[in-house]
């Protein structure tokens, strides 16, 4: 079941968290930056030995002090236009994220907005893809949640999920 929640994804008790990261995996700014910082030092350190992440793949750690068991740093692209591959890049980095924990096994798993922030990706065009791959996913797991930190990036989904599906959540 995919859900859709305005919420504070380092709050959520869900098997895993992911991260919108960059290349670095080592934190940063919105997201990226909120788990790190609930995580703690050690996820951090963990990073360090993963020595980064191309841009449309995924890696995992575990969650350290969070409620999650793991977080997979996705990276997605920094938007150019869409004339440099980003589409195909950010589907990429979601079914890379969704292979990760179905390999750990995984029942549920919580999705930021991933590139809509500081990487500028348009957001319903981003909300299209994530919601494509959810519905893919969708039978490998107890509950797929697209977790919004805004009210707009969460009616965004909500509409297109609703599309999709003929109900709002």
């Amino acid at each position: 079941m995919i859900k859709v929640i305005q919420y504070d994804i380092t709050q959520l008790d869900v098997d895993i968290v992911v991260n919108a990261a960059n290349t670095s995996l080592l934190g940063g700014g919105g997201v990226d930056g909120a788990i790190h910082r609930a995580a703690g030092p050690e996820l951090l350190a963990a990073c360090r030995k993963l020595g980064g992440c191309p841009t449309g793949e995924a890696r995992i750690t575990p969650g350290f002090r969070l409620a999650a068991k793991w977080v997979i740093h996705a990276v997605g692209p920094v938007w150019s236009g869409g004339g440099r591959g980003e589409p195909q890049l950010l589907e990429s980095c979601y079914r890379s994220a969704f292979r990760l924990a179905k390999d750990a096994q995984a029942r549920s798993i919580a999705f930021p907005c991933i590139s809509t922030g500081v990487y500028r990706y348009p957001k319903e065009g981003a909300a299209h893809i994530a919601l494509k791959v959810m519905h893919e996913y969708d039978r490998d797991f107890r509950s797929i949640v697209a977790c919004c930190f805004d009210a707009e990036n969460a009616a965004i989904y909500r509409k297109l999920l609703g599309a999709t599906t003929g109900d709002d959540e």
